[in-house]
């Protein structure tokens, strides 16, 4: 890397902001990877770009996470999109980005990750960790209105965030890294016998009306990227479940009408609950309403030719000389989407490793991923850290071994094989179906007898943390750090396998702690190698995400995490 155009930090920057520009300076770092961590220690966005020698994208204004305002942009219109409609309970507990993608347009986050997967502010103005990265700073944007025309504030904040760690909750986002530092474990045990979390003294701490900080006890670096993980939108203290019957945020769209399974139709707040004037402080939003129209993933491309709607959550591989053939803008990204075939090793047959093992030397992941998506998307390594992740670290390829996989079942006390059966609800697509039909024939050879039932994906979701074996799609997320804290920490919501490790715990803690990017790949071998070795996922394909818009719809995210990011979205 080339020095040239490098921009050194300011002397009052954060310490890892001067250790990251060195990396990158001697070319152990790339320079999307400096921005974005550059951006989570409280530099700016722009003058992070401008640091790495990069243009930075046109945002609405140097202090907003938006796009720019389009001069050509009319005022008006409705937005038609076919996706799954889905209930909207309680955000803290949503388990999907559909009901999610509802809910982002009436409650907001303090941050907001990008397509460009920089984290910028939101309802925070800006933050600052300390050296340590342990404690971190919020300050708050002021004269942002709630849609009932209170003043969003610290004590809003505070109301969330100790409403996420209560255990009687049960929210993913204690899972997330910045939320786990906040807990300890008591003597208290919970219904099952495992020991209840409580927030540590001080962890949330209201500074002043615009200031609220939270003191950890570890560093953590992700704190801005994990306040936009999809439950951590902010709900007025107001709140009471379903948030659908009383739909109030600060976002400039309100819930005109929810039809689970037929609509969701989204309408801009002009007043406020007591009849003033709302003024939404994000800027110009362009369109009068969004509607959402319930599709299922294989029906969504066909509304979309037929002219029901003017974009879609997304099509499947299978579709794409259809969606070639349509007049449309098709969007591509490369994501960490996958699906995880995941056992529950506290049930039967599944608490034996070998049985477990033996499922995953049955399998050659890449005849997989070639049959079902032989365009896009990588080969899964049953550890759950993407290649696109700046922390992966490359371990060695399973190597299918049926012989092996039969030996180890014979060990297991199944001489003559075993007999299992996955639930597939398809929740994205019939590339799950599909997917798990190529392990089941691959798996025979084994002595394996896959049978797969296939379910609505509704009832799929209603037992996907409690079946035996399930194929659960686990959406993007920017860093691989994060999902293995929402998904395989010992005890968190999500844990789905029930797989529980100090050595785990440790390694990823001691990886997440770590700034330099070949240090933590390095140190992600460790974690990586705990995940893969105790075989409670079959993993075959991270998935590419493909969706269409109209020619009429301009400004239109590509977002990896298929987030719906329409403020700045126009009808031509």
């Amino acid at each position: 890397m080339t020095s040239k155009n490098l921009k050194a930090p300011a002397k009052d920057a954060h310490p890892k902001v001067h250790e990251a520009f060195d990396l990158m300076k001697s070319g152990r770092m790339d320079r999307r990877e400096f921005i974005r961590i550059a951006a989570l220690l409280g530099v700016s966005a722009g003058a992070a770009y401008a640091l790495a020698g990069l243009p930075a994208p046109a945002v609405a204004a140097p202090n907003l996470p938006f796009p720019p305002d389009d001069p050509n942009a009319k005022m008006g219109g409705i937005l038609k999109v076919a996706m799954q409609i889905q209930k909207m309970e309680d955000t803290a507990t949503y388990s999907w980005v559909e009901m999610s993608n509802q809910t982002r347009h009436i409650v907001e986050h303090l941050s907001m990750t990008g397509p460009d997967n920089i984290t910028r502010p939101m309802l925070a103005e800006s933050w600052e960790a300390s050296d340590d990265l342990k404690t971190w700073t919020f300050k708050l944007r002021k004269g942002v209105m709630w849609h009932n025309g209170e003043e969003f504030t610290a004590e809003h904040v505070a109301w969330n965030v100790n409403r996420w760690l209560d255990p009687a909750l049960g929210s993913s986002n204690v899972g997330l890294s910045t939320f786990a530092a906040m807990l300890e474990e008591t003597s208290e045990k919970d219904k099952k016998g495992k020991p209840i979390k409580r927030a540590i003294k001080g962890a949330v701490e209201v500074v002043d009306r615009y200031t609220i900080r939270f003191n950890l006890k570890k560093p953590v670096l992700s704190v801005p990227e994990d306040c936009y993980n999809y439950p951590t939108a902010l709900m007025h203290p107001s709140f009471k479940p379903p948030f659908s019957d009383n739909p109030m945020g600060t976002g400039p769209f309100t819930l005109a009408e929810l039809k689970v399974g037929d609509r969701a139709i989204l309408k801009r707040v002009r007043k406020t609950t007591d009849g003033k004037e709302f003024k939404y402080w994000g800027g110009k939003v362009y369109l009068d309403e969004i509607h959402y129209y319930n599709f299922a993933t294989e029906n969504q491309l066909t509304a979309f030719a037929s002219g029901d709607v003017d974009a879609i959550y997304q099509f499947g591989v299978e579709q794409m000389e259809l969606a070639k053939s349509l007049p449309g803008k098709i969007v591509a990204a490369q994501t960490a989407q996958t699906l995880v075939c995941r056992m529950q090793i506290s049930q039967k047959p599944f608490d034996n490793p070998k049985v477990r093992k033996a499922l995953q030397v049955a399998v050659d992941r890449a005849s997989v991923k070639n049959l079902v998506y032989p365009e896009g998307g990588n080969v899964g390594e049953d550890h759950h850290v993407c290649p696109i992740h700046p922390e992966y670290f490359k371990l060695p390829t399973i190597k299918r071994d049926p012989a092996k996989a039969r030996a180890l079942l014979k060990e297991a006390g199944y001489p003559d094989g075993i007999t299992i059966t996955i639930d597939v609800g398809n929740t994205n697509g019939p590339w799950q179906q599909t997917t798990c039909e190529a392990l089941r024939d691959q798996m025979k050879e084994a002595g394996i007898n896959l049978k797969l039932n296939v379910m609505p994906a509704s009832k799929y979701w209603e037992v996907w943390d409690t079946t035996a074996f399930g194929a659960t799609a686990w959406t993007h997320r920017p860093l691989g750090t994060m999902v293995l804290s929402l998904g395989y920490r010992t005890g968190v919501p999500w844990n789905e396998t029930h797989f529980a490790s100090k050595e785990f715990d440790a390694a990823l803690d001691d990886a997440e702690a770590t700034l330099d990017v070949e240090k933590r790949r390095q140190k992600m071998e460790k974690v990586e190698k705990i995940l893969q070795d105790a075989a409670v996922i079959i993993q075959p394909i991270w998935q590419p995400v493909y969706t269409i818009v109209s020619e009429k719809v301009h400004g239109f995210p590509a977002h990896p995490t298929q987030y719906h990011q329409f403020n700045k979205v126009w009808i031509g």
